[in-house]
């Protein structure tokens, strides 16, 4: 029977990694802090069983910031496998206690490697590194993979960067079994509460039951590749099962904004999201982290692995139509946007704040909004003076920030011909068949356990 050794094995990751290896027949032991307060709760239908506790699943107490209770615990215990899951793993905490940030998970990974060579199981053990996504921070390519490099902007990216590094030197040094899984955010029943997809579902369903009126949160524009946990660790046993230690991208290879996660879990429970959530600078980080999205190619090649929980898709076919980030993206010749400048810019808007596009009077009445065909033809072909004078590329023009006074018809004409030609599909799609939403994809967008409400969905 192998031996598995968890550091954080009271998180989120670690009691689903628990569950998992005691599922294919492992003996666990995890390391947890002392606490005068009971922190074992996301274990205790483990712990509690009798058929399980002491016979299977051993805890034991230690801490990464002590080394000499580490190399105790493995001559003691001389793991076969070994996750280092624990982490202060709140970025935006970090930037408040940075020492410790960089004590617990910079320096407890090293603790944890320099154990294993000083007990001699460099050529026995096997160990798998939790890095994060947050080590890209300032993201060089879009998607993120193996080879994209690094730009950490938090206390803890740096922290998770110098592990990450130290796993890698360690297996080239030593010739150690060591594995690097980058995961991207991974979300569960089990998240903390203080993350903000918890606290966005706890929100919407203590609002629901009238038990609280407001959310505030930080940066809204902040865009996530988010997952189900549970899948994700399965990921962490399938790299210390390979021959060869390696490290991957563990994501969804999909990117979503804090705005829509908002909008999602709001609109599950018939509730407008823009009525009850609050923005406060005081949640913003000093230094953003403004797009993650993994590419999982390699676990996909390499492992058979694939991630099957995705937050359903946004629901685009309402009477109020907006303009989506795709078309803002490609419209925009300018990838930077001014981090004042909310996820629907006034660019984008007639003049009574309506998400409509605006209708351009030389096309005709409502000719716009009822022959999106016909006006984009208009704009692309042969009516540089129409497409010159429709309202959003005026506003374009008008805004150096993103078009340029150097920057011909054609861009301009381009610009509006995007945004209308993606009306168009819009209306196209929308005749077709309206996209219906699964709110029950393992539980993962509404996966809060609420007070039960009647007609909560």
């Amino acid at each position: 029977m192998k031996k598995a050794l968890i550091t954080g094995i009271t998180g989120q990751d670690g009691s689903y990694l628990a569950e998992l290896l005691l599922e294919k027949g492992c003996e666990v032991h995890g390391i947890i802090r002392r606490a005068s307060t009971f922190n074992t709760s996301r274990i205790d239908h483990l712990y509690n069983n009798p058929g399980i506790r002491d016979k299977r699943l051993f805890l034991h107490y230690g801490d990464l910031t002590d080394s000499v209770q580490m190399v105790k615990l493995l001559y003691a215990l001389q793991p076969d496998e070994i996750y280092n899951l624990a982490a202060q793993s709140h970025v935006r905490v970090s930037f408040d206690i940075p020492e410790y940030t960089g004590d617990v998970v910079g320096l407890g990974a090293q603790r944890i490697l320099e154990a294993v060579r000083e007990t001699g199981l460099i050529k026995k053990v096997r160990y798998y590194q939790a890095s994060s996504s947050e080590m890209f921070g300032k993201v060089q390519t879009v998607p993120q993979t193996e080879a994209t490099p690094f730009w950490p902007r938090s206390p803890y990216g740096c922290a998770k960067l110098y592990a990450h590094w130290l796993t890698v030197n360690y297996r080239e040094s030593y010739n150690l079994h060591a594995s690097s899984g980058i995961l991207f955010n991974h979300e569960s029943p089990r998240r903390g509460e203080t993350f903000v997809t918890r606290k966005i579902t706890r929100a919407a369903t203590r609002i629901k039951a009238g038990l609280q009126d407001e959310l505030i949160l930080g940066n809204l524009d902040a865009q996530r590749d988010w997952g189900y946990a549970k899948e994700y660790v399965e990921m962490m046993w399938l790299m210390l099962q390979q021959d060869k230690p390696d490290d991957f991208v563990i994501g969804t290879n999909e990117t979503h904004s804090v705005r829509e996660f908002c909008e999602e879990a709001f609109g599950l429970l018939d509730l407008d999201w823009r009525h009850y959530v609050k923005h406060d600078t005081r949640y913003e980080r000093p230094a953003e982290v403004d797009l993650l999205i993994g590419n999982p190619a390699k676990a996909r090649k390499q492992l058979g692995w694939e991630p099957h929980a995705r937050i359903p898709a946004r629901r685009r076919f309402r009477r109020r139509l907006r303009i989506p980030d795709q078309a803002r993206k490609s419209a925009r010749p300018h990838q930077h946007r001014q981090r004042h400048r909310r996820s629907h810019p006034r660019a984008y808007r007639n003049r009574r704040g309506s998400s409509r596009l605006p209708r351009p009077h030389h096309l005709g009445h409502n000719q716009t909004r009822r022959h999106p065909a016909q006006a984009a033809r208009h704009l692309q072909t042969g009516h540089p003076r129409l497409a010159r004078e429709h309202p959003v590329a005026r506003r374009y023009r008008k805004n150096r920030r993103h078009i340029s006074q150097r920057k011909g018809s054609g861009e301009i004409a381009h610009v509006a011909a995007t945004l209308l030609q993606w009306r168009l599909k819009s209306h196209q799609t929308a005749q077709a068949k309206k996209p219906t939403i699964n709110s029950s994809v393992h539980g993962f967008i509404f996966f809060e356990p609420p007070v039960r409400v009647s007609g909560a969905g």
